[in-house]
């Protein structure tokens, strides 16, 4: 009964040895994958409220319109601007699309008003780049505000963003890493699979729109 005690003793060491060797080995790999993921897992968290689909990522690469008129689109292209200090026009922009909303009569001429002073006129704040007839004509508009007294200024800053900051924003990483999210792929199931298929799809995406 002794041998028997001792060789179950025996085993129940040898067990125990193995079973702690396999759980440290465990621990060690789990506190591996952690510190992998950590960082990965903090920009998941600040990105995961402004998650897009990379489809309409893509359809901002079409046109100036497709990327504005969507919220996170037009968030990334107002960050750009800024780091251009050219944030005015997309805000002369965004002021024309909330004016011409406006419902009550009453409240066109103040509202025209404001951005007027605020974009256009010769002291303008943050004023937009028009050339002299375009300003002339808005600035004849303002006797008489309608909804669409802005319109011929608006469409000349909306040219003049998609022939120049918008071709620069697509090359730009405000865009590429929307596009192509580190640790993702960027579209179909052929593009997932390398860093080089990555490039890939990004230089089409460049190339469309140069």
């Amino acid at each position: 009964s002794c041998n028997a005690l001792s060789s179950s003793h025996s085993w129940i060491v040898s067990f125990s040895a193995k079973d702690m060797k396999h759980r440290l080995g465990f621990l060690l790999q789990k506190s591996d994958s952690c510190d992998y993921s950590s960082s990965q897992g903090k920009k998941e968290k600040l990105s995961s409220s402004q998650r897009v689909s990379q489809e309409e990522v893509r359809k901002w690469a079409e046109s100036l319109e497709n990327l504005i008129h969507h919220e996170r689109g037009l968030a990334a292209f107002r960050a750009f601007l800024k780091s251009e200090y050219s944030e005015e026009n997309i805000e002369f922009w965004v002021s024309c699309e909330d004016y011409k909303k406006t419902k009550s009569p009453a409240k066109l001429s103040p509202k025209a008003r404001k951005i007027y002073d605020e974009f256009i006129s010769v002291q303008a704040t943050k004023e937009v780049n028009l050339d002299s007839c375009t300003r002339e004509k808005t600035s004849h508009n303002m006797m008489e505000p309608t909804l669409s007294c802005f319109d011929e200024a608006q469409r000349k800053i909306f040219t003049l963003m998609e022939k120049d900051s918008y071709r620069r924003f697509l090359k730009s990483p405000y865009y590429l890493d929307l596009v192509s999210p580190p640790g993702a792929g960027c579209g179909p199931e052929s593009c997932k699979r390398s860093h080089t298929h990555t490039l890939d799809c990004n230089s089409n995406i460049i190339s469309q729109c140069a």
